[in-house]
């Protein structure tokens, strides 16, 4: 396969379990990034020998972390993939065939299909999950934001392929990571100036799982989508109740 001037580029932190298949799945593009936050186990090492120019950075947060990652990046076209992600076979050979036709205004969406419990989620709002991964960053650039950090872009397009994505290594992993994005969540919601508000902790939870399992159709993913819904209504439901601790900490070193 002739390369092409594409810089895959990825950001990691103890990620020996997929780098591998991350990389392995863009076999067409020429360079190759990974910016790791000092792994413990073998990332380095494996994205080393599959090719990869590794630098080492303390963590940013994602926005910034993404855009040290691209700025690292030898070409213009940046194909920016979490660890946990990799092309279907079809989505690689749709960015193959049609990448001198593409706009380098526009930042392209690839429809993210999930991976969890067991099976590949089709409903409840995972499917299909859009994410903008492939834009030139002569023209566009990640924002600052440190959660649901996104690239700034003239024009969105959308490729019809698939982007495979392994999101939990199971269900302790789904919970720790709720976790973190929860406080990542209330620390942006207090940043902002948002208020903490007792009917919006008891109420969107509970509006939150009816939307994913009942009027996004979780329940045709089987117990899988359940517990799905349970995860997201409970993380919105932490994202609340550290808004308010944080609150409550924030009062006190004023007095």
């Amino acid at each position: 396969m002739t390369k092409l001037p594409i810089s895959l580029v990825i950001i990691t932190l103890n990620e020996e379990a997929h780098i591998e298949r991350c990389i392995r799945s863009v076999p067409f593009a020429d360079d190759v990034v990974v910016v790791d936050s000092f792994s413990t186990d073998r990332t380095v090492e494996i994205a080393e020998r599959c090719g990869a120019r590794v630098f080492q950075e303390k963590w940013k947060g994602f926005g910034p972390q993404k855009a040290f990652a691209t700025a690292q990046a030898k070409n213009s076209w940046v194909l920016a993939l979490d660890a946990d992600e990799a092309l279907s076979p079809e989505l690689a050979a749709e960015i193959y065939g049609g990448f001198s036709d593409l706009n380098s205004e526009a930042g392209y969406l690839f429809p993210r299909k999930s991976y969890h419990l067991g099976r590949w989620i089709s409903h409840g709002g995972w499917y299909p999950d859009y994410q903008l991964r492939l834009f030139n960053k002569s023209i566009s650039q990640w924002d600052s934001a440190d959660v649901h950090e996104k690239v700034q872009v003239k024009l969105k397009l959308k490729m019809k392929r698939d982007l495979l994505h392994w999101v939990f290594d199971g269900i302790s992993d789904q919970v720790l990571t709720n976790d973190r994005y929860s406080t990542l969540g209330a620390k942006e919601l207090l940043a902002t100036g948002k208020k903490f508000s007792y009917l919006k902790m008891i109420f969107k939870p509970w509006g939150k799982f009816v939307e994913t399992y009942f009027v996004k159709a979780g329940f045709l993913d089987g117990l899988p989508g359940f517990i799905i819904a349970v995860g997201a209504s409970y993380s919105l439901f932490l994202k609340f109740a550290k808004l308010w601790e944080m609150e409550r900490a924030q009062k006190k070193s004023s007095q």
